[in-house]
């Protein structure tokens, strides 16, 4: 390319107005140095641009056939240009969120409808997964951060801060009456079929080795996907099972087991790439949740 971007930028202005005076103050410049401008983009693309009249300027057929580009890439520009203040004043832009049923149902969900409320111009892409899912997830460049329960395996890319901690509450539906009113050790829970989540997830690990801890082998009856199945299939009296507590909110037909050996608690965190930089409104939603 001979001529300068900014030859163009002067070329555009004048052509959309016709004239080299109006031209001139858009660009905050005068006449010569427009009229200077235009002579060096002539000369270096060796033609004419301009037919000048006392009423300004007409492009020549070279000049339509350019003006056609340079409008196009100007106006993308200008979009482009649009768009980041928009990101900037939290008017626009996008925030992808990977989060675990756990984690959104405990921690994520009332950030985002504060986030949502304060920057309703800003659309929030939320993905439902397994903790390894997430993470999966946040590697492949599918999410700007994801916030999922541990322990997980970490890797080498990423960073990590805790949010909260989580209780693991141990509950059971009315058929169980003989569990109510009284401390119950982990041992006799064996003998009472388990609803749990599946092998591979979070909570299973968790519980698995709260059990190992113990002496005892976890052995589900009953194995789920996702955390917000499992109260539905305690309160049908299908088994007894470990739930967070928040899920226990405005719930019925369910009751917590006094449990002696104390459940460990389940740390929610916020994961993101080290090397990937946020977006104004991914930091925000971040900040936002790091302060609650």
């Amino acid at each position: 390319m001979d001529a300068s971007f900014e030859l163009y930028r002067i070329f555009y202005h004048v052509a959309r107005c016709g004239n080299i005076t109006q031209a001139a103050g858009e660009l905050m410049s005068n006449q010569p140095n427009v009229t200077r401008a235009m002579e060096n983009l002539e000369a270096a693309l060796d033609c004419a641009l301009f037919v000048r009249n006392n009423r300004g300027v007409t492009l020549t057929p070279e000049g339509e056939k350019l003006y056609a580009h340079v409008a196009v890439a100007m106006q993308s520009l200008q979009t482009g240009e649009q768009e980041i203040i928009k990101d900037r004043s939290l008017q626009g832009g996008t925030v992808r969120v990977a989060s675990s049923e756990v984690a959104l149902r405990c921690c994520l969900l009332p950030v985002l409808e504060q986030f949502r409320r304060e920057y309703p111009g800003v659309r929030i892409k939320l993905t439902n997964h397994s903790t390894p899912q997430a993470i999966e997830a946040l590697k492949m460049g599918l999410a700007d951060f994801a916030v999922v329960s541990a322990p997980y395996r970490m890797p080498e890319q990423l960073s990590s801060r805790e949010l909260l901690r989580v209780k693991e509450v141990p509950v059971c539906g009315g058929a169980y009456s003989e569990l109510r009113g009284r401390e119950v050790s982990l041992k006799e829970l064996t003998d009472f079929p388990l609803v749990c989540m599946n092998p591979g997830t979070t909570t299973y690990h968790l519980l698995q080795d709260y059990y190992g801890a113990h002496g005892e082998a976890i052995a589900p009856d009953i194995e789920v996907a996702t955390a917000d199945q499992l109260l539905p299939l305690i309160q049908s009296n299908l088994g007894i099972g470990f739930v967070p507590e928040g899920f226990l909110e405005g719930s019925s037909g369910v009751c917590k087991i006094r449990l002696k050996e104390p459940v460990p608690e389940q740390a929610v965190c916020l994961l993101k790439n080290k090397d990937t930089p946020l977006s104004i409104a991914a930091k925000t939603l971040e900040r936002m949740l790091l302060e609650q």
